[in-house]
C-alpha cells in the first residue's frame, strides 16, 4: 500500500487542481494499492489533523477548475517554530500527523514560504516533494511556476481593455499588477499588453523620468499613456534608504494612498495636470480557469512527481529547466527568490521598443 498526503498552501492560483490531478492520476495508473489523503487548508490541516481520504471521484473534472479543492491558508514560516495560542508545537504536530497516517510521502504545493516549511519538514526526516506554485514566478530553481501564465493572461486582458477607454478619452491610465517583491508578472503583462511604462520592484523609479515619458508620448501625438505598475514598485529616493527607513517611508505612503499606484497618479497630476485613472485588477489575477499552458505544465510536473514517489526519491522540488522537467534538491532552492534582473533579455527588448522603466 502506497500512502501519500497532499496539501496546498499560501495564495491560491489557477492550476493547483490541475497539478493535484497530475500527481494522483500518475500514481493511480501505475500503483495497484494507493491511498491519498488531502490536508484541508494547507499546513493548518497538517498541524491540526484536519484531513480526508480522497477518492477517484474527487479528482474528476478538476483539470479546468481554478482554486484548490483542498482549500489553502497562510502559515508564515517565521512563526512555524512558535507554539500556537494553545501552546501546540506546530512542527511536532505536523510530524505526528504524518506518521499517524503512515504516509510514504507528503506532496506540498505552494510558493516560497511554503517551500521553506517543506524544506524544514525534510530536515525533520519527512519524505516531501514540493511543487512550485505562484503567479509571481519568483521561485528559485525553476524557469516557470504553474499559475504564472494564467495570471499573465488575465493581467494582459485588463491592460487590453483599458487601451480602448484610454485612447477614447486621451487619458493616462495606471494598471496595478500583482508583484510585491518581484516583477515578473507586471513585466510580462506590461509587454504583452503594450504598456508604455512598466514600473517594477527591482528597478526603483524616478517620477521625473516617468513624467518625461508621458510628456514625450504627448509630443509625438499620442494622447494617452498606459502605465503597468507592480504593487511593490518603489520610488528611487525611498529605495536609497536603509531597509528600516524604507519600511517606514512606505508605511507613510499607505496611510495617504490606497496603494503605490495612487501616489504615482497624484505625483504625475501635480507635475503635469494630466487626468489620471487607476485600475486595480487585484485578485482576479489569481482566479478563473488555468490557461492551456498551465494545464500542460501542471500535468507534466504532476506526472514527474508521481514517478519520483514511485522511485522513492524525495526532498526535492519538481522544476522545469530549459524545457525539461527536473528535480531540484530543496536545500539548494528553499529561501531564495528569483528576481527580475535589470539587464535581462525581456527588459533589454522592451527598452529597445521604447518602453520606459522609470530609470
Amino acid at each position: 500500500m502506497l500512502r501519500i498526503g497532499l496539501l496546498t498552501s499560501g495564495g491560491d492560483c489557477q492550476a493547483l487542481n490541475a497539478t493535484i490531478r497530475g500527481i494522483v492520476k500518475g500514481l493511480a495508473n501505475n500503483v495497484q494499492d494507493l491511498e491519498v489523503y488531502g490536508f484541508v487548508n494547507g499546513y493548518k490541516g497538517l498541524i491540526y489533523g484536519d484531513y480526508k481520504l480522497l477518492t477517484p471521484k474527487d479528482f474528476s473534472g478538476i483539470l479546468t477548475r481554478g482554486g484548490t479543492i483542498l482549500g489553502t491558508s497562510r502559515v508564515p514560516f517565521k512563526t512555524i517554530r512558535e507554539p500556537d495560542e494553545k501552546g501546540i508545537d506546530k512542527v511536532e504536530s505536523m510530524k505526528q500527523n504524518y506518521h499517524k497516517l503512515r504516509l510514504d510521502c507528503l506532496v506540498i504545493l505552494g510558493g516560497n514560504g511554503t517551500q521553506k516549511t517543506a524544506n524544514l519538514l525534510r530536515e525533520e526526516g519527512l519524505n516531501v516533494i514540493h511543487m512550485p506554485k505562484t503567479i509571481d514566478n519568483d521561485i528559485y530553481g525553476t524557469d516557470m511556476t504553474f499559475g504564472f501564465y494564467s495570471a499573465i493572461n488575465i493581467a494582459t486582458d485588463a491592460i487590453d481593455c483599458i487601451h480602448t477607454t484610454a485612447s477614447s478619452h486621451n487619458r493616462v491610465f495606471i494598471v496595478e499588477i500583482m508583484g510585491h517583491k518581484v516583477g515578473w508578472l507586471p513585466l510580462y503583462a506590461g509587454i504583452a499588453g503594450g504598456a508604455d511604462i512598466i514600473l517594477l520592484p527591482e528597478i526603483p523609479y524616478d517620477i521625473n523620468k516617468v513624467v518625461k515619458a508621458v510628456e514625450n508620448r504627448k509630443k509625438r501625438g499620442s494622447g494617452f499613456t498606459i502605465i503597468a505598475v507592480a504593487e511593490g514598485a518603489i520610488p528611487k529616493e525611498i529605495a536609497e534608504l536603509s531597509k528600516k527607513e524604507q519600511k517606514k517611508a512606505m508605511e507613510e505612503i499607505t496611510k495617504q494612498y490606497p496603494s503605490i499606484s495612487y501616489k504615482i497618479a497624484a505625483d504625475i497630476f501635480k507635475k503635469t495636470g494630466i487626468e489620471i485613472r487607476v485600475t486595480v485588477p487585484g485578485h482576479t489575477q489569481r482566479g478563473g480557469s488555468p490557461c492551456a499552458y498551465d494545464r500542460i505544465l501542471s500535468t507534466r510536473l504532476g506526472s514527474e512527481a508521481a514517478q519520483l514517489i514511485m522511485d522513492g526519491e524525495f526532498g526535492c522540488m519538481v522544476a522545469i529547466i530549459n524545457g525539461k522537467i527536473k528535480k531540484v534538491p530543496l536545500e539548494e532552492c528553499a529561501g531564495k527568490l528569483k528576481t527580475v534582473k535589470p539587464n535581462c533579455q525581456e527588459i533589454v527588448a522592451a527598452k529597445r521598443m521604447g518602453i520606459s522603466f522609470g530609470d
